[in-house]
Formats: structure tokens, sequence, C-alpha cells
């Protein structure tokens, strides 16, 4: 751990709010990643990394330093959308109502800036929505693996660490989940 990250911990401990805003700004984007592909609605995803960076500041002094900091945050990160995953589920069952439709449109999208040729934006969102589609579809156990390890760009080590998993389940729900993923999108492209 550097020691950058060692006094932005220890002041977070100190419950120094502007250690909070520099946690922010470090990795608000990644972790909205995170929960918007794993979500795959925006209002969902940005009330669940809120909720994330509450729950890290709340409970910063449970962090035992015996990995990085960005593992036991995205570690955080998954756990609390699996539990939202798990609660949307739940109030889908019981009200048995379609879940906000508009955040499919664009939105509820995110991804590069829109290229410069209109059909070339078009092209562009369509398949960013395909994707996200795509991704939405997958089991949560192979979701969580195929956006740590090919959104979120994460080793295989680190997605161990940040789920509990050994090796070689990561890897072949990893396979598995890319198998899928070209599947369905071979058909669109």
């Amino acid at each position: 751990m550097s020691d950058l990250e060692r006094s932005l911990l220890r002041r977070l401990r100190d419950r120094d709010e502007r250690a909070f805003r520099e946690l922010l700004d470090i990795e608000r984007d990644r972790v909205f990643n995170i929960t918007f592909r794993m979500l795959g609605n925006r209002a969902e995803a940005e009330d669940v990394a809120q909720e994330v960076f509450i729950t890290v500041f709340k409970t910063i002094e449970t962090f035992r330093e015996e990995s990085k900091f960005s593992t036991w945050l995205y570690r955080v990160t998954v756990n609390t959308c699996k539990n939202r995953i798990k609660y949307l589920a739940r109030r889908y069952n019981r009200d048995h109502d379609e879940l906000d439709e508009s955040s499919n449109g664009a939105n509820g999208q995110i991804g590069a800036p829109p290229p410069s040729a209109p059909d070339q934006a078009l092209e562009s969102a369509q398949m960013e929505k395909l994707m996200q589609a795509a991704i939405d579809d997958l089991p949560d156990d192979h979701r969580i693996v195929v956006i740590l390890r090919d959104v979120e760009d994460l080793s295989i080590e680190e997605i161990c660490e940040i789920t509990g998993l050994p090796d070689g389940t990561v890897k072949s729900r990893l396979h598995r989940a890319r198998l899928q993923l070209r599947k369905k999108l071979q058909h669109h492209v």
C-alpha cells in the first residue's frame, strides 16, 4: 500500500471530510461503472454508488489492510449491488410491475462520447444497448466476474480477493460468461 493510500485511510478513519471527497474524486467513476453494469439502470446505479461510499465512510475501521484498499472498496461495491439485485427481484415479484423501462433509453446508457457522424452515433448507441442487455441477461455470478475483468480491467487475483472465489472458479465463470455474451451478440453483428 502506498504512503498516499495510507494517509488517505488514516484521514478517513479520523472522519476527515476532505479525505472522503478525495476518495470520491478518485473512485467515483469506477464504482459507478461497476454498479451501472451490474444493475443496468442509471438511477439505481447512482443510488447504489452513493450507498457504497456511505458504507465505506461508516465502516472504514473494518478495513484490515490485508489487501489493497481498492479491492476492499470493490468488494463492498459488488456486495451492495448483489443486495440491491435481490431487493429489486423481491420487489418485482411482489408488485408484478415492470421496472422503470425509461432507463433503457439514451438517459440510461453510458459509454464513450458520441461519434461525430449521426449514423456512427446511432450504431454505437445500439451496440451499447445490446451489450448492456447481454450483460444484464447473465447470471449474477457470471455478470460480476465479466464486469470486474472486462469492463474494469482488474486482474484475476484482484477478482478472487473481491469475490472470495478461488482462481479456477473465477476463470471458468469468466469463460462461460464470455461464451454467453458472444452467442447473444453474434446474431446482431
